[in-house]
């Protein structure tokens, strides 16, 4: 019953981290977003409504603009974009004094992808460069009551696929500040389903269940309610799969450890 009750108190601070860490991350200076292929804006001259333009972000990097052609824009911010087309303006004598504007439509060039048993899953925009694990967590509204306690992380260095784990008490509850890491474009994050463990034979709630950390087989069965009338704790076993995949039956006491997929049996009492 102590597991259960803390589980809606582990869900109500694994929240509260992850706003109070996205929190303190845009309380830090936000570097600006550097365009990127893909990404869409939307240009406008001041006082020139006809060179209003909305375009994409070409895979080179550059832009087609009227009258000054191909702006190659690849890594600028948007007021340097803003620089080099009204410098283009002006040298080609299209306008005297231009003052130009570019706001980024869509972001398409720096995203990450957050999949899995979040409450949001899908792609996300990187609109600036200090997004941490946490806000990206956030944006997809946080982990579901079936998300497991760990965030699989996939991403691509010098050409090469890496894959990491990332515990998530130990990172948000526990406030592990080092394992916030900083979301890289391309990212992809993982949450798996929480791990199980299933009861049978003589138990009160026989059936599938969530496994706790170091969730031990006394607990185990508190969770199911106990054993029956008819039920005994003498002579539990479980039955486990070996790293070859093989089942195993083993004989356990309430002291001894569960482990994800195990099946503990609980006979029936002789007497």
């Amino acid at each position: 019953m102590f597991l259960l009750a803390l589980r809606p108190f582990r869900g109500f601070m694994l929240s509260l981290a992850l706003m109070l860490g996205a929190g303190a991350v845009h309380a830090q200076a936000v570097r600006p977003y550097p365009l990127g292929p893909g990404d869409v804006i939307r240009i406008t001259v001041f006082q020139n409504p006809d060179m209003t333009t909305e375009t994409r972000v070409t895979d080179s990097g550059s832009i087609t603009f009227p009258l000054v052609g191909a702006v190659d824009i690849a890594g600028m911010t948007a007021s340097q974009a803003e620089q080099k087309i009204a410098t283009a303006l002006k040298n080609g004598g299209f306008v005297l004094k231009p003052q130009v504007n570019v706001v980024v439509s869509q972001f398409r060039s720096r995203q990450v992808s957050v999949l899995g048993y979040v409450n949001r899953p899908g792609r996300y925009p990187l609109e600036d460069q200090n997004l941490k694990l946490a806000d990206v967590l956030a944006l997809a509204g946080g982990v579901s009551q079936m998300g497991g306690d760990t965030i699989i992380v996939t991403r691509t260095r010098g050409g090469k696929e890496e894959r990491f784990n990332i515990d998530i008490d130990s990172t948000f509850v526990f406030n592990d500040i080092e394992k916030n890491i900083e979301v890289l474009p391309g990212d992809t994050f993982y949450v798996p389903r929480y791990p199980m463990f299933y009861i049978y034979g003589q138990a009160q709630r026989p059936g599938q269940f969530r496994l706790e950390r170091n969730m031990t087989v006394q607990q185990a069965l508190s969770v199911g309610g106990g054993v029956t009338l008819r039920g005994t704790e003498k002579g539990l076993t479980i039955r486990r799969r070996d790293v070859g995949g093989k089942v195993e039956t083993l004989n356990v006491g309430p002291a001894d450890r569960v482990m994800q997929d195990d099946v503990i049996y609980v006979k029936e009492s002789v007497f």
